[in-house]
């Protein structure tokens, strides 16, 4: 049994390599042609056959590499496949200028109703030149709007570090405040007087409100007093008003038969003029927040249940 695999080959007697040349073949003229794999890139129609090809179908293709045909420095690929139907050449290259594949010969590209409407954009028949200084425009306009938002740049970070300063404050206040609670620990002395619970700005906050909530009282405490001042005034016009119209002469005329009684009866005694006193200035307390707790009902005296007294 020979092996399978070969250590030695037979020369023959008159073997002479010198005669050995190597053949040399005409190189391939022309664009390179290599054979791959792809997926069909979008949905089309084959003009021979009427055949659908659906996006995503995998073909054994000769991909074409065209030297001059390129889009600004990019290589455009030909690529050449076959109807699954009636074998025949469907030819189809990349478009890089609208990242998208044009199809050439063949087949016809179905319509894709996630692309109407691009024949409207005028970027898509200007040339390089339009292109380039379309570019240039759009560069210059956005270095403009740099220098615009230059200000406002400026306060943003002017902001910034008015912040991180507050934060830096903050935090040498919290340090500051660690080291003297851990020096009163070591040293046994009481929290409160080295540490205050009310820092002075919140103290003079306090204070503040309070000066304004007294004034707001005395300005509402004023005002009720001038309100009772008026209606005992209003009350003391009216009585004597109502005085005078019974006294009139036209008022006993009025009576008819009872005239003579009319002149018979005194007349009645004027109203005791009320003295105005001033009213005494009331000072409400101010209003507090304090929790006032309740004191809770004693369900079981209400039904009736007698609480056992403790031993101990």
């Amino acid at each position: 049994m020979s092996e399978r695999k070969v250590l030695s080959k037979y020369y023959p007697p008159d073997f002479d390599p010198s005669k050995l040349g190597r053949s040399k073949a005409p190189k391939h003229a022309g664009p390179k042609v290599q054979t791959v794999r792809l997926m069909s890139p979008f949905s089309m129609k084959c003009t021979s056959c009427g055949e659908y090809i659906y996006k995503g179908r995998k073909f054994n293709a000769r991909k074409e590499t065209p030297q001059d045909e390129k889009y600004l420095g990019i290589q455009i690929y030909r690529f050449y496949i076959r109807c699954t139907r009636c074998s025949g050449e469907i030819i189809f290259k990349t478009d890089p200028r609208n990242q998208d594949y044009v199809c050439e010969k063949g087949a016809k590209r179905n319509t894709d109703p996630w692309k109407r409407g691009l024949g409207d954009d005028p970027t898509l028949n200007e040339t390089i030149d339009e292109r380039l200084d379309r570019l240039e425009r759009e560069q210059a306009d956005g270095e403009a709007d740099a220098e615009r938002n230059a200000m406002a740049e400026l306060e943003a970070k002017t902001a910034e570090a008015k912040t991180e300063m507050a934060v830096a404050d903050a935090l040498d206040e919290l340090r500051s405040r660690n080291a003297r609670i851990e020096k009163a620990k070591k040293e046994g002395v009481d929290l409160v007087e080295v540490v205050p619970l009310v820092s002075p700005e919140e103290e003079e906050r306090r204070r503040q409100e309070a000066e304004d909530a007294e004034a707001a009282r005395r300005a509402f405490a004023f005002a009720r007093t001038q309100d009772r001042l008026e209606e005992m005034v209003e009350e003391e016009e009216w009585g004597s008003a109502s005085g005078s119209v019974r006294d009139s002469p036209a008022a006993a005329g009025s009576n008819g038969g009872n005239g003579k009684d009319a002149e018979l009866m005194p007349p009645p005694p004027p109203p005791p003029a009320k003295a105005v006193e001033k009213a005494p200035e009331v000072y409400a307390p101010p209003p507090t927040f304090k929790r006032v707790v309740k004191k809770k009902k004693d369900h079981a005296a209400l039904l009736g249940i007698k609480k056992k007294t403790p031993l101990v």
